[in-house]
Order: C-alpha cells, then sequence, then structure tokens
C-alpha cells in the first residue's frame, strides 16, 4: 500500500528511487512493486547512509537515552518532544543526507 501511494504521487514520465534498508519484508519476492519505482536497497550493515538511523541517534541523544518511562503515553510524550526539538534546529533535517565524501 505504501509503495502504491508513492507511486501516485510521481509525476508522469518520472521514476521514483526508494532507498530501502534490507528488513526481510523490505526484500521479499511478496512485494508488489509498481512501474514507476525502483527499490534501492542499502548496502549491508550501513545504517550511516539510512537517514532514519541519523533520525534516530539524533533522538537518543536529545531526549531518549538512559531514560525510563513510566507507561505508554510517557514514551510517546518523550518521542514527540525529542522529535519537535530535532525538526525545530534549522540544518538538522538536510543534515542527515550531507556527508563530506558525497559530493554532487
Amino acid at each position: 500500500m505504501h509503495l502504491n501511494q508513492i507511486s501516485e504521487h510521481v509525476r508522469e514520465d518520472y521514476h521514483a528511487i526508494v532507498l530501502m534498508d534490507r528488513a526481510s519484508w523490505h526484500t521479499t519476492e511478496a512485494l508488489n512493486v509498481p512501474n514507476n519505482i525502483t527499490l534501492m536497497p542499502l548496502p549491508p550493515y550501513s545504517p550511516e547512509l539510512n537517514p532514519m538511523e541519523q533520525v534516530w541517534q539524533q533522538l537518543r541523544k536529545i531526549k531518549l537515552s538512559n531514560t525510563n518511562f513510566k507507561n505508554y503515553d510517557d514514551i510517546l510524550d518523550s518521542c514527540c518532544e525529542a522529535w519537535n526539538c530535532f525538526r525545530n534546529e534549522d540544518g538538522n533535517i538536510q543534515n542527515l543526507c550531507t556527508r563530506d565524501w558525497a559530493k554532487f
């Protein structure tokens, strides 16, 4: 369903590349990949290339490391607070994919 939603937003005559980690549900043959999308798996053991891993690293640094939570709502509130701190700081999102060795 997620790939279909992405596909619907790809302009005609364009093609999307979706970067994915190598989780088993991302690499299964059962996936129905629309014709206007290509899946590009990240190399194994390369969390530095996965922007979501970078986000979690920052969220842990901001608020979530070495913390005990009272209940689910406390976890949710802490995650939201960490995310809001992260996204409100200029340059954080852009820096997720910036590497000294990767110049475009």
